[in-house]
């Protein structure tokens, strides 16, 4: 056998292999990807998840840090208003569509709510 013909055949073979690979791999990629709402992040928990999680440990301390740390860089200021300790911050996360007021003074989450919420009851913020 001469050396031309053995290196097609081992490239053949390489490209045959890869391509099977390929093909068996890339149906499930494609073909069934999770929606944003129900992927997991480093936590292990949905955005939906965690929205509940936040809500459920409202006006505990540290609140805030589970806010921060859950839709980091996602949280975008649109209103204050009195309340808390003082001022609460609404802020509005777009992938949720929820509206979280927060706390500085206490670092604590008061009020939960959803779509775009500019004013939440007072007896909410107290």
């Amino acid at each position: 056998m001469r050396p031309s013909s053995l290196l097609i055949s081992a490239a053949t073979l390489g490209l045959t292999t890869t391509g099977v690979l390929t093909l068996s791999i890339l149906p499930q990629v494609i073909l069934s990807p999770l929606r944003a709402e129900e992927m997991p992040d480093a936590t292990g928990l949905s955005p939906a998840q965690q929205v509940a999680f936040v809500e459920e440990h409202r006006g505990q301390f540290g609140g805030g840090d589970q806010l921060r740390r859950f839709f980091f860089g996602d949280l975008e200021p649109i209103a204050v208003q009195p309340g808390g300790a003082g001022m609460v911050v609404n802020l509005y996360n777009k992938a949720t569509d929820t509206t979280f007021a927060y706390c500085a003074t206490y670092d604590v989450v008061v009020a939960v709510g959803e779509g775009r919420v500019t004013a939440f009851p007072d007896d909410e913020v107290r």
